[in-house]
């Protein structure tokens, strides 16, 4: 009996030793701002491949995702579309303090999925379109973005009635897709891969540059995969993802 039980022990702490790197592995809740989607996709699996941790990634406007942490949301990473947020979920007791840093400065476009229709500001100018899109520029900093870009080029009055707002800027990208809309401003990330349409990379002169913050959520304090996700969006691998997708990397 002493002899059977020795032996089933042993198997047992032999069992144990022979667990896959990622048996123990945990997770993190990370709440994005939709114009970051298929970068930070693509940085979570890294993430994942690197540590055995998961990031599980939830999409939405910026704003939409700030009042969702406000009210109780479980997310423990926050990576808004600009820096405002951030430091507010800081100054309001969601965040943690000295936590926020730049990960990404965003490239607002002029995108449509017809060849020949976006030259450059001139196709603004010309007003050759029925409808354009935007994202929520209450909600979404690209959205905010676009509206001071029209402005900046004295054509925002005349497009005003020609604007049709998404929630964020993935519904404003999804109303250019679907034809909803000829043209729409959307992030460079999001088009950066495509081989039709045209676009105009709106210069940066036209609007305040879009820096794209992380902060650490105090409900992620405690949480080792939530401060080693933050610690790898730093890490070069990341960076160059975030390359990959036309943002520049935080300065």
């Amino acid at each position: 009996m002493i002899r059977s039980l020795a032996r089933v022990l042993s198997l047992s702490v032999l069992g144990i030793a022979l667990l896959p790197a990622g048996a123990f592995a945990a997770s993190t809740q990370v709440a994005v701002a939709a114009n970051f989607t298929d970068a930070a996709k693509e940085i979570a699996q890294a993430f994942q491949t690197r540590t055995g941790d998961e990031a599980v990634l939830s999409f939405g406007s910026t704003g939409q995702i700030y009042t969702q942490i406000t009210q109780g949301a479980p997310y423990e990473v926050f990576l808004a579309a600009d820096d405002v947020r951030p430091k507010r979920a800081i100054d309001d007791g969601y965040g943690v303090a000295g936590s926020a840093f730049t990960y990404a400065i965003g490239q607002l476009v002029l995108y449509s999925t017809q060849a020949g229709k976006v030259t450059g500001e001139d196709t603004l100018r010309s007003g050759d379109f029925a409808k354009i899109a935007i994202a929520n520029p209450e909600a979404a900093p690209y959205g905010a973005a676009a509206v001071e870009t029209m402005k900046e080029l004295g054509v925002y009055d005349i497009l005003a009635p020609k604007i049709v707002q998404g929630t964020s800027i993935a519904q404003a990208y999804q109303f250019v897709q679907t034809g909803n809309a000829e043209i729409g401003f959307v992030a460079l990330g999001q088009v950066v891969n495509e081989t039709g349409g045209s676009r105009w990379d709106v210069p940066q002169s036209l609007y305040t540059p879009i820096r794209q913050d992380a902060v650490l959520l105090k409900t992620g304090e405690d949480s080792a995969a939530a401060k080693a996700f933050v610690e790898f969006l730093r890490s070069p691998e990341a960076v160059a993802i975030i390359e990959k997708y036309g943002y520049r990397a935080g300065e």
